[in-house]
Order: C-alpha cells, then sequence, then structure tokens
C-alpha cells in the first residue's frame, strides 16, 4: 500500500468535502434539507475529527482495492463503494429517519464523489 497516495486521498476527499458543503455547490440545499444551520462545534475538532474519518476511509479502501491496482477497476471499484455500499446505506437510514431524497443526493453524491476520486489517486499512484 502506498501510504503517500493513501494520505493524498484522505486530503483530497477533505478538500473535496470543504468544497461540496459549501455555498458555492450543495451549503444552501444541505443546510436548508436539514432544517437550517447546523450548530457549530469547535472548527478544531470538526475539521480534526473529519479528516481523521477520511484517512480511515482512505486507508480501508486502499487495502479494499489492494496493490498496484489498475485506474478502471479502481474507478469503478470507487462507484460501486461509493454509491452501492455508502450512498445506499445512507438511503436505508434516510428513509428510517424520514429525510429528504435531496438529502440523501447531496450526502451520497459526495460519497460517491470521494471514493471515485479515492480511485482516481489509489489507480494512478502505486
Amino acid at each position: 500500500m502506498n501510504v503517500y497516495a493513501v494520505v493524498l486521498a484522505a486530503v483530497s476527499s477533505f478538500l473535496l468535502g470543504g468544497l461540496w458543503y459549501s455555498p458555492a455547490l450543495f451549503g444552501r440545499a444541505w443546510n436548508r434539507e436539514n432544517g437550517g444551520d447546523v450548530p457549530q462545534g469547535h472548527p478544531g475538532k470538526v475539521f480534526g475529527v473529519a479528516f481523521v474519518f477520511s484517512l480511515v476511509a482512505a486507508f480501508a479502501f486502499a487495502w479494499f482495492l489492494g496493490p498496484a491496482p489498475q485506474l478502471r477497476k479502481a474507478l469503478l471499484c470507487g462507484v460501486v463503494a461509493g454509491f452501492g455500499m455508502v450512498a445506499a446505506s445512507f438511503g436505508i437510514n434516510y428513509q428510517f429517519a424520514q429525510r429528504s431524497g435531496k438529502l440523501w443526493a447531496i450526502d451520497g453524491g459526495y460519497h460517491t464523489a470521494q471514493f471515485v476520486l479515492f480511485g482516481l489517486i489509489l489507480g494512478l499512484w502505486h
């Protein structure tokens, strides 16, 4: 496993999330669908914990892919993990929590893009 590629994948996920959930893309809609502004915690804790989870996800995905994955396979596995596993699991939870389809699309879309980005990085740099 290329640890540097895994760390870069985690950083890319963190940056993607910052853009995805910003007012420039889906931040306003995400806040609306969640019932308004989300209460703010200490930024250091919020970003620190989010980065640790990004790192855990990147390591787990790299382990799942194995050493030196072909780019095509890594991208396809990213779609399967992001949409088929994470977004689908969110869909189950969101149904029981009575959350909107729009919120599911925003969150599920982020995680699908996240894992495809992981696949791109890990498929190119091994």
